[in-house]
């Protein structure tokens, strides 16, 4: 392969789009990309050792080894979860469990509104008078759980 000129091997190519994928990964953080750099090393490396290896097999080769990556790294993740000081942060219904909440609209019939923060939510619990301080036991596909305040 040339370049302007320069002649590149397949294996520079595949390991220069490593390491640009990992400066990608670096630069924007998803952790994802990292699995693809993981490939293309690998590619590149097998590029170097089989100079005749042609451009289909590398191609399958980045495929088949981006998938491995991307499956051994979901796995790590699943058993080793990274530490966090707050858990909570990207599941907004787990974090209104607890929260006192004022009833906007009377829960009769197991169905009212609540003030949570500046919005109101549709809620259900016990009947409960407008005003009512009550307290979060759950949220259920998009419906706030409420109990009387003990």
């Amino acid at each position: 392969m040339t370049l302007d000129g320069f002649a590149i091997s397949a294996g520079t190519a595949w390991l220069v789009a490593a390491l640009v994928l990992g400066i990608a990964e670096l630069v924007a953080p998803g952790i994802f990309l990292v699995f693809l750099a993981i490939a293309a090393a690998i590619t590149g490396i097998a590029a170097f050792a089989l100079p005749d290896l042609p451009l289909t097999a590398q191609i399958l080769s980045f495929a088949v080894w981006s998938g491995i990556a991307v499956w051994i790294g979901r796995r790590w993740y699943a058993d080793y979860p990274v530490a966090t000081d707050d858990p909570l942060l990207n599941d907004r219904a787990a974090r209104m469990v607890g929260e006192r909440v004022t009833v906007t609209q009377a829960i009769e019939a197991d169905a009212g509104r609540v003030r949570i923060g500046d919005s109101e939510w549709p809620a259900r619990g016990p009947v409960s008078a407008i005003g009512t301080i009550m307290r979060v036991a759950a949220v259920e596909h998009g419906v706030v759980v409420v109990e009387p305040i003990v």
